[in-house]
């Protein structure tokens, strides 16, 4: 089977990314509000992804490769912000449990699920998946993870079930729960569920090298798996996105038009507008953790998505990112 190549990206200057100057600040303080200090014999040291899956980037000052430089401001530090650091994509493996289970802990709001069981299923999956580390960093502190289960392969795992009944109790449309129930039943060996979590400020334009990395080893895994059992479970038809968003509190009131609000939805994640646009169906639901208490969200409310994405609409996904990453660098 092809061997995944490291990846490297040198980043000089970054500045947070988003689909309007708003959403551009919610990245922003969505990253420095989760972000916790510590200082030790006078120096910052660096710390890794904290367990809401958002962190910066942070480096002990002097000359290293990763620096991170700040006025004094939190205002100046957003925008006088810069950062040097070579990333690498690697295979998932063993070792990478706790960085990846920190990414995802609130991969379902704040429910009690096998959420050890569901890192233990992406890490023993290394074909097919990715976790982004900075080079040579002793820690090896993991920055990104994204992957793709299948949800019929895996349908016996507690995990999975638990997700599955988690969604279903979610869903409160009856059009769009029988549309889910099908996806997590009768078109579940067909479906994939595609799990991307990063820190919040993790450069943007590491995004399209790295679900274009997931998509060729999906297509390769169709060929190169050891048995024709596996390779059928990697021929999706579908995929299944779990992720959060910002919703204004108007957005679905009836008598309000959607045009009036400014910014209804704040995506957290520049690709899942994408996804969005793209879904064949999608549902929200309110969620309690992750909450950002901020003047400019008083008016905003976190909330959970879910969408269906068929794959045959991939390509055309991996396109717009690609451009909407060239035309806002």
């Amino acid at each position: 089977m092809p061997r995944k190549i490291a990846k490297r990206q040198r980043l000089s200057r970054y500045r947070p990314f988003g689909f309007s100057p708003f959403a551009q600040y919610v990245a922003h303080l969505t990253s420095y509000n989760n972000v916790k200090h510590k200082i030790s014999n006078g120096l910052q040291e660096k710390i890794l992804p904290n367990p809401s899956g958002s962190g910066v980037l942070n480096q002990t000052p002097g000359g290293g490769k990763n620096n991170l430089h700040s006025d004094s401001s939190d205002e100046e530090e957003f925008e006088g912000t810069t950062v040097q650091a070579d990333f690498e994509f690697f295979d998932p493996k063993p070792d990478d449990f706790h960085g990846v289970k920190l990414l995802l802990q609130t991969y379902l709001d704040d429910k009690q699920w096998d959420l050890s069981g569901f890192v233990d299923l992406i890490l023993g999956q290394p074909s097919v998946g990715t976790v982004v580390k900075i080079a040579d960093d002793e820690d090896e502190g993991i920055y990104s993870v994204i992957s793709a289960l299948n949800l019929g392969r895996y349908k016996e795992s507690k995990c999975i079930a638990e997700l599955k009944n988690v969604l279903l109790k979610a869903c409160q449309d009856p059009n769009v729960h029988a549309k889910l129930s099908s996806l997590l039943e009768e078109q579940s060996k067909d479906a994939g569920l595609l799990v991307s979590q990063r820190v919040a400020n993790l450069p943007p334009q590491l995004l399209p090298p790295l679900y274009g990395a997931l998509f060729d080893e999906i297509s390769w895994a169709t060929e190169d798996e050891p048995t024709e059992e596996l390779r059928k479970s990697f021929c999706f038809k579908s995929y299944l996105v779990v992720t959060k968003i910002y919703k204004h509190k108007n957005a679905d009131k009836k008598g309000v038009p959607r045009k009036s609000i400014d910014d209804a939805i704040i995506y957290v994640k520049p690709e899942e507008e994408i996804f969005h646009e793209l879904s064949s169906w999608s549902f929200t639901f309110p969620v309690h953790s992750q909450l950002v208490r901020d003047n400019e969200l008083k008016d905003y409310r976190m909330s959970g998505l879910v969408m269906a994405v068929e794959a045959s609409r991939i390509s055309k996904f991996q396109s717009q990112l690609q451009s909407l990453i060239d035309d806002n660098s």
